[in-house]
């Protein structure tokens, strides 16, 4: 009996036989009669392996036009869900014809807005829990008595107005705040203690980088009187190598509000405070509004 095994190099030879006919454009079946050789499909796909088949003998795919899409969107830095949803299509079929492309690197402004959309929800809710919560509160103190008035203006005075020290006596009646509420109170309290206007001095300290005029006609409209009403302002000079935090629109420096002729005054809120912390008492475990 004949011996009807192939060597390696008749292989090549039909290999390389069965490529050019390929690429030739013929399709498998016209290569399979071009061969006249009973081959299987596995040992001509195995002769063909590498060679893609011409165009004319694929068949037309709907898709093929939102997989070109599809592409382009990936190569401009989509993401999978950003192009399901433009292209309408399966996650698994973008899947299957972008893998072999890079995945985008997104930037740090794409981050931030990823974060800041998937956060959203969560922060507008605790945003109108926390306002819910205030104007309740709010809601709790009404009208102040001109007794809860004047202890409420003792202990703002005590805690952010200036004071004497054992080893140098200035009883000065000083009072610095940035926050325009606090301002409105401790005036409210001056009032009603009858300071008269006359006795009142105002100036202003800010970061020489801040809009110094804004904020000069911010306060003197806040407290009342003109511009030219108020003391020289005291500018703080820029640091650049310090990171502040109070910048931007709202921030307006410091009021200051002076009291002259005020060493009586500042004794009687020394006496007004050590009377109040003279009459508190610890309260029992558990009692109290809260």
């Amino acid at each position: 009996m004949p011996n009807t095994q192939r060597t390696p190099h008749d292989y090549e030879a039909l290999r390389h036989h069965a490529l050019t006919l390929r690429r030739a454009g013929l399709s498998r079946r016209q290569i399979r009669d071009r061969l006249s050789l009973p081959l299987t499909d596995a040992a001509l796909t195995s002769l063909l392996e590498g060679e893609p088949p011409p165009d004319w003998t694929r068949r037309p795919n709907a898709k093929d036009d939102l997989r070109a899409k599809a592409r382009e969107l990936r190569k401009q830095g989509r993401t999978y869900n950003e192009i399901v949803a433009e292209l309408g299509v399966a996650k698994s079929s973008v899947s299957l014809w972008v893998r072999d492309l890079p995945k985008p690197q997104k930037s740090p402004e794409a981050m931030h807005q990823m974060r800041e959309a998937r956060w959203a929800p969560y922060r507008e809710a605790r945003d109108l829990a926390i306002a819910q919560t205030k104007a309740e509160a709010a809601a709790e103190i009404g009208t102040l008595s001109e007794r809860e008035l004047f202890l409420i203006g003792v202990g703002l005075y005590w805690s952010e107005g200036s004071k004497s020290k054992p080893y140098q006596r200035r009883e000065r009646v000083i009072f610095v705040n940035s926050d325009p509420d606090m301002i409105r109170v401790y005036m409210a309290w001056l009032t009603l203690l009858g300071v008269e206007r006359e006795h009142l001095r105002f100036s202003l300290m800010i970061h020489e980088s801040a809009d110094v005029v804004g904020a000069e006609q911010y306060w003197a409209d806040l407290v009342g009187i003109d511009v030219p009403d108020l003391c020289k302002t005291v500018l703080k000079r820029h640091n650049t190598k310090t990171v502040r935090k109070n910048v931007g629109d709202d921030y307006r420096g410091c009021f200051v509000v002076r009291v002259l002729q005020c060493a009586e005054l500042y004794r009687r809120i020394e006496g007004w405070w050590a009377g109040m912390v003279k009459s508190v008492s610890t309260p029992a475990a558990g009692s109290g509004m809260v």
